[in-house]
């Protein structure tokens, strides 16, 4: 029986054999075609550096809540630092999500500093290895994704290298996510209501929990938990954007769990590989054709960033 989510491994687009090269760009391909995520091992996470990982984000989320509040920075829009719970409600909802998260941002060299205007990094004192963590899984993420925008770049018939410049000091997030006990009945909320992501692609590694959940073609609601050495990737509405629908955001939502289980915390850490804001999404040419019309208006990936972030609660209009 086929999973759910297709598999791949990102050896194979690394490797020297240009068969197994192709069939991964083909593979990756058609599952972004069709459902918009896919279970990828072979990425560049050790299972250590996962560990210490979810073992730092644990103790952030267990500090007191005064201490927590320190580093929500009122102004950035969420874009850096600890967010609250209850703060962040899907396009489309009334209803806050149940969750609280943390946002490591782009780590720029002393010579990149002065180009891009994104929000310095904030440091935990209470936590020493927090933040130094953090920031190797961030690398790391950013390295699998560019490899994995390289492959869509072949599969869109692109220049290999078409996504790099785009991607290179983007606006990227690492998004550590705690989803407290559920203390009682929530009226009409989930832990994550049903949305798309905003960005590029997602990089997630595998949650402490099940409860993610992918739409298919058909409307079907269907689990998506990645194993212990996979990344759940799916592409971002500025992807759609970009190929005209050709690769699909899917919808995809967490939901609440059994009734007796509400009272576990469930952790998740994606990553949102984001552009830089000047690139263009404007729907590719080769995306269009007289039976499949251009379905979206030109825009810049920071302009459409702003609408996203006002749909989402967190900048005011």
């Amino acid at each position: 029986m086929k999973p759910a989510i297709p598999q791949v491994d990102l050896h194979d687009f690394l490797s020297a054999d240009p068969k197994r090269k192709q069939d991964f760009i083909q593979d990756l391909g058609v599952a972004f075609s069709d459902i918009g995520f896919v279970a990828l091992r072979g990425h560049f996470l050790t299972p250590e550096l996962i560990t210490k990982l979810y073992k730092e984000v644990r103790l952030f989320f267990e500090l007191p809540e005064t201490v927590k509040m320190k580093y929500h920075l009122p102004g950035l829009a969420g874009q850096r630092g600890y967010t609250p719970f209850g703060s962040e409600t899907a396009k489309g909802f009334n209803q806050a999500d149940l969750k609280e998260f943390w946002h490591f941002g782009q780590y720029l060299s002393p010579k990149d500093v002065g180009e891009f205007s994104y929000p310095e990094n904030v440091n935990v004192e209470e936590l020493p290895d927090f933040n130094t963590v953090g920031k190797e899984v961030f690398q790391a993420l950013e390295k699998t994704a560019t490899e994995v925008l390289k492959a869509i770049a072949h599969y869109l018939e692109l220049t290999p290298n078409y996504f790099v410049p785009f991607v290179t000091n983007g606006n990227s997030i690492l998004r550590p996510i705690h989803y407290p006990p559920i203390t009682e009945a929530p009226k009409n909320a989930v832990r994550a209501a049903a949305h798309g992501d905003i960005n590029l692609i997602t990089l997630l590694m595998g949650a402490q929990g099940s409860g993610l959940e992918v739409q298919n073609r058909t409307g079907e609601w269907i689990p998506a938990q990645a194993q212990e050495d996979e990344l759940m990737i799916n592409m971002g509405d500025m992807m759609a954007r970009l190929t005209n629908n050709k690769l699909k955001s899917t919808i995809h939502r967490v939901v609440n769990p059994p009734k007796e289980l509400w009272g576990e915390s469930r952790f998740s850490i994606p990553f949102f590989m984001h552009p830089v804001a000047t690139m263009p999404l404007n729907c590719l040419a080769n995306c269009i054709s007289d039976t499949h019309q251009k379905q979206y208006d030109d825009i810049t990936a920071g302009d459409f960033l702003h609408e996203r972030l006002v749909d989402l609660g967190l900048i005011k209009k």
